[in-house]
């Protein structure tokens, strides 16, 4: 048997563009000789399609795609994914089709709903043993996404005889997720008797990622094929052709979060209606790395770096960022904020002083900030440009950011990177040349809105504090728990106290990429009001 593996790149509702790659996938299976050709889970509408899914306007356009994509179907068998009506509700399927007809549906079965997943929101349960389908003679398994992952459903599909075993998914990018798939499918591999093909698609929607990484299992469990992360890509598998391997190699793992970084970033924006952005430089690690990723991504000509010194921007902060400039090729201007600070306080001053809160504190800090925000939305409002945020997953659980200052803008580039992930990331940018200044990476991260200032006045020391953040965010561990890692429980209280309470500014950031297996917003989702304290 050949098998076309088409890792296309669909976009939520665009039915006419996804059924035109849809259509152009099948056109080269035919032309290689296929058997069949098989398509991510849900390509017809990309994914998640969310509440789209709850329009009947859109059902009916969907249904239009299909019965488009179904009647030029010739010889070679083609399977995708759909949602699709039927009399019991609204299913997560596979369509089978050739020769212009229907062969048959596949209907999800285990539907997932944690995490970024909602899909019982919106989808009704398959049920029963009907995943077996034969066309052109050979016998073909079908399951989607989540069913392979279910042992009981594995258990039941145990026995049945047939040629290869067709996932089709969307699943979504984190650290660690490409091996964790590899391992499943060559147990099910071993466990079925029989190949297993793995087809992931390609691109960001939103905040999720999809890396791609498509690849099959012979029976034995060994790897026959690994589609490309991160980039489109079609190819043949050829179940024949023993000894015909086609590995493309797995990126190590800062190479797959900077990539997911990129490609989500290029997909936001692009899918957007622009193709333009604008970054805030500090001088600082975070927009360095921000800055960097957004050239990467959309290219040196579609970003433009503003500096925005105050009165207490250090010399080297602003010699950085110029460098940082010059290292990446982007266009950049420079605005004080000073006469704008002065201006708000001055306008501010006698209200404090009649309320007896003259003395200076984090209000007039928060002032730089949203000073800076006001200026940069300013040059959005103006050019069209997006407001790239620069703020991380560290600062973004503590609270240590502004609202309506350093977090507005229209993507929030790195919430959910540690800043110890921001230190990797920076380095393995510049390990072939400069990139980053290296002043930038090693000098104290400081906010520089007051004198001296450091964050770790405010915040303990970055390692301890991203093991701590991680362990209560990722793990979901107590603080008891975290302390008997080595913390201090005092220390470790104030972190977990301080991620609390900055729920109600984590609602109203930006989104951006999801790197981590619990990212802020979908992944992770706490109310703003409520009095259980750890």
């Amino acid at each position: 048997m050949k098998i076309y593996i088409a890792q296309i790149t669909p976009r939520v509702g665009d039915l006419n563009g996804n059924v035109h790659q849809i259509h152009a996938a099948m056109a080269e299976a035919a032309n290689c000789c296929c058997d069949l050709v098989v398509f991510p889970e849900l390509a017809v509408t990309g994914y998640p399609p969310e509440d789209l899914l709850l329009r009947p306007l859109f059902l009916d356009e969907v249904e239009k795609a299909v019965a488009a994509v179904v009647a030029v179907s010739g010889n070679v068998c083609v399977a995708f994914g759909t949602p699709r009506r039927d009399g019991s509700g609204l299913r997560n399927s596979v369509v089978m089709a050739r020769n212009g007809h229907v062969v048959g549906y596949y209907d999800k079965q285990q539907l997932p709903n944690y995490g970024v997943f909602d899909e019982q929101r919106y989808f009704t349960a398959g049920s029963g043993h009907g995943f077996i389908f034969e066309s052109n003679g050979w016998r073909i398994g079908v399951g989607i996404c989540e069913d392979i992952w279910h042992d009981e459903l594995a258990s039941r599909q145990t026995g049945s005889r047939c040629d290869v075993w067709l996932n089709l998914n969307a699943s979504p990018f984190h650290m660690g997720k490409q091996l964790q798939r590899e391992a499943l499918v060559k147990r099910r591999a071993r466990q079925f008797g029989a190949p297993v093909v793995y087809v992931n698609p390609v691109g960001g929607q939103d905040e999720i990622v999809f890396d791609g990484g498509s690849f099959a299992a012979d029976s034995s469990g060994n790897l026959l094929l690994r589609a490309p992360m991160f980039e489109p890509w079609c190819g043949v598998l050829d179940l024949a052709a023993v000894g015909s391997e086609e590995l493309a190699p797995m990126p190590a793992d800062l190479e797959q979060v900077y990539k997911a970084l990129v490609l989500g970033v290029a997909d936001y924006v692009q899918r957007n209606g622009t193709a333009q952005v604008v970054i805030g430089l500090s001088g600082g690690i975070d927009s360095a790395l921000t800055a960097a990723i957004a050239v990467d991504a959309l290219g040196a000509e579609n970003v433009l770096g503003v500096l925005l010194p105050s009165r207490y921007s250090s010399d080297h902060s602003i010699s950085d960022a110029e460098a940082l400039v010059h290292n990446l090729g982007i266009e950049a201007i420079t605005l004080p904020i000073a006469e704008g600070v002065d201006a708000v306080e001055h306008t501010l001053a006698d209200t404090f002083v009649s309320w007896g809160k003259a003395a200076p504190d984090l209000t007039e800090e928060n002032i730089q900030a949203r000073i800076r925000g006001v200026l940069l939305m300013a040059i959005s409002n103006k050019t069209g440009r997006m407001v790239l945020t620069t703020g991380n997953k560290s600062e973004m659980a503590v609270g240590y950011a502004t609202l309506y200052g350093d977090m507005a803008g229209g993507f929030a580039v790195l919430k959910d990177v540690y800043k110890t992930q921001v230190f990797a990331l920076s380095r393995w940018i510049n390990r072939e040349k400069e990139i980053i200044p290296e002043n930038t990476i090693s000098k104290p991260p400081s906010a520089e809105l007051r004198p001296d200032q450091k964050d770790s006045d405010s915040l303990p020391d970055y390692d301890a504090l991203d093991a701590m953040l991680a362990a209560t965010i990722e793990e979901r561990l107590s603080v008891e728990e975290i302390a008997a890692r080595g913390y201090d429980l005092t220390e470790v209280k104030r972190v977990v106290r301080m991620l609390q309470l900055a729920e109600y500014k984590r609602r109203q950031a930006a989104p951006g990429v999801k790197i981590t297996e619990r990212a802020f917003g979908r992944d992770r989702r706490y109310p703003i009001t409520h009095a259980f304290r750890e």
